[in-house]
């Protein structure tokens, strides 16, 4: 259990305009996904964005990349695990409902893994893996841009974030992943 406070968030009906671009935008995005191709495609993508995806990338970089592979694997794990208890403190003190908690007309398509909203972790995960694993194989550029940008939008389309959740995610683990190459960079250089 966190021992920071929460951050209370507005209720989405009242306040700024922000927020109710926010809600709106989620609202449509969500009826989007209630057409039966369009949920299944979003649920699968955020089936393979829990990790099975990136834990696939990091199985096949360290089997068939040798000491690069293995090294860049190593690399995007530990990235991985600082984003995850990073997002898992943000959520623990933000304490931002889902938006198929508090807004009506979201549903969620898919069991959410977890209580809050913000930040949304697929996405801080998926950004920050990206962001490693291309300064290690930057071929791999067009899978690793197009999944993280549908594993961002499923979200949303699935009910389980608001679009701002996603945003500050796509900041947050653009920033976890950079720092991670500045923190190798500046180690490799020291030894």
């Amino acid at each position: 259990m966190s021992t920071l406070p929460p951050l209370h968030t507005p209720e989405l009906s009242i306040g700024s305009p922000r927020l109710a671009l926010d809600r709106r935008v989620c609202v449509v995005a969500n009826r989007w996904g209630t057409r039966r191709a369009v949920g299944l495609f979003f649920g699968a993508i955020s089936r393979l964005g829990d990790g099975i995806f990136w834990y696939a990338l990091m199985a096949v970089l360290a089997v068939v990349g040798g000491q690069h592979g293995l090294a860049a694997a190593a690399h995007m794990a530990t990235t991985g695990l600082v984003a995850l208890l990073l997002y898992r403190l943000l959520k623990r003190w933000t304490h931002r409902p889902r938006p198929y908690r508090v807004c009506p007309g979201v549903i969620a398509h898919v069991p959410a893994l977890d209580e809050f909203s913000f930040p949304s972790g697929h996405t801080l995960q998926a950004v920050s893996f990206s962001i490693v694993a291309l300064a290690w194989y930057p071929q791999l550029a067009p899978l690793l841009l197009g999944f993280s940008a549908l594993v961002a939008a499923s979200r949303v389309i699935l009910g389980l974030h608001y679009p701002s959740d996603v945003l500050a995610a796509i900041v947050i683990g653009s920033g976890l992943g950079a720092s991670s190459l500045w923190l190798l960079s500046l180690a490799t250089k020291l030894a």
